[in-house]
C-alpha cells in the first residue's frame, strides 16, 4: 500500500502518499494540531466536538489557498466559511464518491451509532478511501459484500458503544489490519485490555 498513515490523537487520521498529498480525517478537540499542517483536504464524519472544532477548521480553509473539506449538511452549516472559499466545501451523502487530494473516497452510511433508544442519532458518513481504508467515524457501518478492507479504523470507547460491539465490527468487516482509534476515554490500561481484546477475539486475517 502506498498510503502513510499516521494517528493524530482520538478519532483523527492523516493519510500521505510518497507523492505528498495529504488526507486528513476528523481533526476534532482531541486531536493533534500537527495533523493538520500542510493537509490539502479534509474529510469529517460528523458535527461532534472530538471530530471536528468547526472554528478551526474554517480559520484553516480560510488561511489556505486549496484546502478543501468534505461533510456531512450539518458540518458545512457549522463552518460558515465566507463566500470566496464556499466552493472548498462539499456536501457528502450516503453513496457519493469523489476525489479528495487525490485519493478516491466512497461515502458509506447515514447515521451516528445510537447511544440511547431515546436519543435520535445525527448524520455520519463513513469514508473507504481508495478502496483500503476505512473510517468509519462513530457508527459500525459495513461496507458492501465482497468489499475487501485492508485497514479498518476501529473506534474503540465511547458512550455509544461496548468491547464486544467492536469485536462484532471487526468480524463483520474483515480487515487485514485493525488500528484502533477514538480511545481517548480509556486510560492507558484500558486501551491495552480492550486493544488485545479486539486482536484475540476480532478473527482477523
Amino acid at each position: 500500500m502506498s498510503i502513510e498513515l499516521s494517528v493524530g490523537g482520538h478519532a483523527c487520521v492523516r493519510l500521505e502518499r510518497a507523492s505528498g498529498e495529504r488526507l486528513v480525517i476528523d481533526p476534532g478537540s482531541y486531536s493533534d494540531r500537527a495533523a493538520m499542517a500542510d493537509a490539502d483536504a479534509v474529510l469529517v464524519t460528523h458535527e461532534h466536538g472530538d471530530h471536528v472544532v468547526p472554528g478551526e477548521l474554517r480559520d484553516a480553509v480560510e488561511n489556505s489557498s486549496h484546502l478543501e473539506v468534505w461533510g456531512p449538511d450539518a458540518v458545512i452549516d457549522q463552518i460558515a466559511v465566507d463566500a470566496v472559499v464556499a466552493s472548498r466545501m462539499h456536501r457528502v451523502r450516503s453513496g457519493d464518491s469523489f476525489v479528495a487530494a487525490g485519493f478516491d473516497v466512497l461515502a458509506l452510511g447515514e447515521s451516528h451509532a445510537r447511544a440511547r433508544p431515546d436519543l435520535t442519532p445525527v448524520a455520519n458518513v463513513a469514508y473507504l478511501v481508495d478502496g483500503l481504508v476505512l473510517h468509519p467515524g462513530d457508527s459500525f457501518t459495513v461496507p458492501a459484500p465482497g468489499t475487501r478492507v485492508e485497514i479498518l479504523l476501529a473506534p474503540l470507547s465511547g458512550p455509544w458503544l461496548k468491547v464486544g460491539e467492536v469485536v462484532d465490527y471487526v468480524r463483520a468487516v474483515r480487515p487485514r489490519i485493525v488500528v484502533p482509534i477514538h480511545d481517548t476515554m480509556n486510560s492507558q490500561a484500558g486501551n491495552g485490555l480492550a486493544d488485545r481484546l479486539v486482536a484475540s477475539l476480532g478473527g482477523t486475517i
